[in-house]
């Protein structure tokens, strides 16, 4: 094969057979179930890049994307196998590949994969040699406006011939995946300015609300250390994430009068608070992608477990599973922390509390969990 020979993706190129193109176009079933139902971009090549360098005689495979600032390099975000152990390749791993390097900028014109035998016969490969890659493929992954996004790569360390059976295959399997991928970098995206909006929502009422300065965090924290301890999955942890950010934001609405009053609260003016989780459920409701996990949050953190929580006074599991964890995380901090009207109470004070309210105000089960939670976390840093 000559280098920088591009090749379509054929399955009938791997090995003659039914049993094989069968095979292959199972691997290829497999990767993209793997990659569609990933939780992160890295989590959804990953897979990819391993049967790369389990299937051909590439050694190693790295998915690159665009980040850095003003979009000038293509960051590693996953990788596979052996890389060359070079001060130039070790850069690249913390910096990032210019995106004036002479593959990046064939790839930007290019719609096929392309291959190169001895990376130091070509101009496009330039630098690589001195990279300790001698062999190089590489698939272009472009957005939907056909701007190039990333690229899948898989190398060798001494010169190599690549195969039809090996272009075929990795023509076809990161053809395949590199559509996602550049599905899952964008939802990456929005994702990323969801999560920094919210917390910016979050940290906007504690600047209005000056007692609960660094609250949104701490109790952010909290909730996701004991999402953790339940082996919640990464959606779910992010829902509870998201929750925890918007947990007081029906508090935007409460005059000040009522908010900022240094003194005790009337009747009306405490019913007049505890509108804030109304208001709260409708603004978060709004937004329009929260997940039922994170409206539960901001919904049911101040419903108690014996019934006498607010406002819809649930009881027991009623209460969403969501809403209890949150309760703990936020009771906990607003105890173990200063207040114009309280000094903070330490650690040991604020979880016998929560052991004396366990079945009265908290889930007792989930109490327990918390407790232990805090005291290995004592343990660890003593």
């Amino acid at each position: 094969m000559e280098s920088s020979s591009v090749l379509k993706p054929r399955v009938s190129d791997l090995i003659a057979g039914d049993d094989a193109r069968t095979t292959a176009a199972q691997s290829v079933l497999t990767l993209t179930r793997l990659a569609v139902s990933a939780p992160d971009l890295a989590s959804g090549v990953t897979p990819t890049l391993e049967h790369l360098v389990t299937h051909t005689a590439a050694v190693g495979s790295a998915y690159f994307q665009v980040g850095g600032a003003q979009a000038l390099t293509y960051q590693v975000r996953a990788a596979w196998g052996e890389m060359p152990q070079t001060p130039g390749m070790q850069h690249i791993a913390i910096h990032g590949l210019p995106s004036d390097t002479p593959l990046m900028r064939a790839l930007e014109v290019s719609t096929q994969p392309l291959f190169f035998d001895d990376t130091s016969a070509s101009p496009q490969t330039a630098g690589f040699p001195e990279l300790g890659v001698a062999s190089l493929a590489a698939c272009p992954v472009c957005d939907a406006e056909g701007r190039l996004l990333g690229a899948f790569l898989m190398h060798t360390l001494a010169p190599h011939r690549w195969q039809a059976e090996e272009a075929a295959l990795f023509s076809m399997v990161s053809g395949t995946i590199a559509g996602l991928a550049g599905r899952l970098a964008a939802d990456e995206q929005t994702i990323q300015a969801r999560e920094a909006a919210l917390r910016a929502l979050g940290l906007a009422l504690e600047a209005r609300d000056g007692e609960t300065q660094g609250h949104t965090d701490r109790v952010t924290t909290l909730a996701l250390r004991m999402g953790a301890a339940l082996s919640w999955d990464p959606a779910r942890l992010q829902a509870l994430r998201w929750g925890a950010y918007l947990h007081d934001i029906g508090k935007i609405a409460i005059p000040d009068a009522v908010l900022l009053k240094p003194d005790k609260l009337s009747e009306a003016e405490w019913a007049v608070m505890r509108s804030h989780v109304e208001a709260g459920v409708r603004f978060a409701t709004a937004l329009g992608f929260l997940p039922t996990a994170a409206l539960n949050v901001v919904a049911d953190h101040h419903e108690r477990w014996n019934g006498q929580g607010y406002p819809a006074g649930k009881m027991g599991d009623a209460i969403s599973l969501e809403g209890r964890i949150f309760a703990l995380c936020d009771v906990y901090d607003a105890l173990t922390s200063e207040r114009p009207y309280k000094t903070a109470w330490s650690t040991e004070t604020a979880l016998a509390e929560i052991r004396t309210q366990a079945g009265q105000h908290f889930d007792p089960d989930l109490a327990q969990v918390f407790i232990e939670m805090m005291a290995e976390n004592r343990r660890h840093f003593v």
